[in-house]
């Protein structure tokens, strides 16, 4: 090997085992493989050679270069390691044996209000479950007789990833999903289905004390022969007046949602105004709780299920919106703040 490639090696080892700190393995990263670097300056002695010297000459240089990154890239994961060992040794210590002190923290008020719609639907034969925030175009929109360039979808403007999926801007993303799971014991047993389904939703909203581009709702529906709109208004009347442990006043007005047929909007009475008009009721008296209606045919068939047998109401139900009512918080960003000021009052049901 040429001396100058020799010596130079040798002062690169000695540099890099007397780096102790990224910063360090940088300067020296540069010193070497940078534009003015010594590694790159040996090239630059190639034009006093001949061409069999440059031959050799330069492939001893190569193998100096890939020396040089190898080495750094090792010497820089073990001061990334021993950083982070450091960090980790340097953390206090505590005795996993010592029992919890459990009159610290509180529930979240939508966590305490999804827990009690879910009792209260578990007494009444539904069963609860659960699925993904990630969603395709397909769940969120085409099975719910929404098809792609449908003017319905410029409602519910949401996040779509790289991959085409998206974040679900409605619990209703997970309505095919729990039809085609209790089909076949629908039609072939007779099981009704009834299934609510809690989980968050995004869209790109204009935050202000009623909207939030984060928020959470409870799907809910309910598919038997001769099922009609009285079940639809029974179930949630009951539902609201166990919630609020009281007569709730509500209204049903005419409403369009492509997967139901007829359907309305369930608004309650603004508990927080008294039904006088306030930023959170839009100044109206009422809040738009729940839209919800009759299940569209179509849905049904995607789900697998014979409309021509079977009939079914669905609901969104805004549990945000619920817990601003049950609990009187005016502002919806309030729930999402981590303002402890506002979170630790809730300390019921833990």
């Amino acid at each position: 090997m040429n001396e100058n490639i020799t010596a130079l090696k040798g002062a690169f080892d000695t540099a890099l085992a007397g780096a102790v700190e990224i910063s360090a393995l940088e300067e020296i990263r540069i010193s070497y493989l940078g534009k003015n670097g010594s590694v790159t300056g040996l090239l630059k002695e190639m034009g006093k050679l001949t061409p069999e010297e440059k031959k050799t000459f330069g492939k001893e240089v190569n193998e100096l270069k890939v020396y040089v990154t190898d080495a750094i890239e090792k010497k820089q994961k073990e001061l990334a390691d021993a950083a982070l060992n450091a960090e980790i040794n340097s953390l206090p210590t505590f005795d996993v044996s010592v029992p919890c002190d459990t009159t610290r923290g509180s529930f979240h008020p939508i966590t305490l209000v999804q827990r009690h719609c879910e009792n209260v639907f578990r007494t009444m034969g539904f069963t609860i479950e659960d699925y993904s925030e990630i969603v395709t175009d397909y769940e969120c929109f085409e099975s719910l007789n929404i098809p792609k360039f449908h003017p319905a979808r410029d409602m519910q403007d949401t996040y779509y990833l790289e991959n085409g999926q998206l974040l679900k801007s409605q619990t209703s993303a997970a309505q095919n999903a729990i039809y085609r799971k209790y089909a076949k014991a629908l039609m072939e047993e007779g099981k009704p289905i009834r299934a609510i389904f809690p989980g968050r939703c995004f869209r790109n909203e204009n935050t202000d004390a009623c909207h939030e581009n984060t928020f959470f709702q409870m799907e809910g529906v309910m598919v038997d022969r001769d099922i009609s709109i009285s079940n639809l208004i029974f179930f949630m009347k009951t539902m609201l007046s166990e919630v609020f442990q009281k007569d709730i006043n509500v209204r049903l007005r005419p409403g369009f949602f492509p997967f139901v047929e007829p359907g309305f909007e369930l608004d309650i009475s603004c508990l927080i105004c008294g039904g006088e008009g306030c930023p959170s009721c839009k100044h109206s008296g009422w809040l738009e709780l729940c839209p919800c209606g009759m299940i569209h045919p179509n849905v049904l068939t995607d789900g697998g299920i014979d409309p021509e047998e079977y009939t079914g109401f669905a609901f969104g139900l805004g549990l945000t919106r619920l817990a601003m009512m049950k609990y009187g918080v005016r502002d919806i960003r309030d729930l999402n703040s981590g303002s402890l000021s506002c979170l630790s009052q809730f300390t019921e049901d833990k």
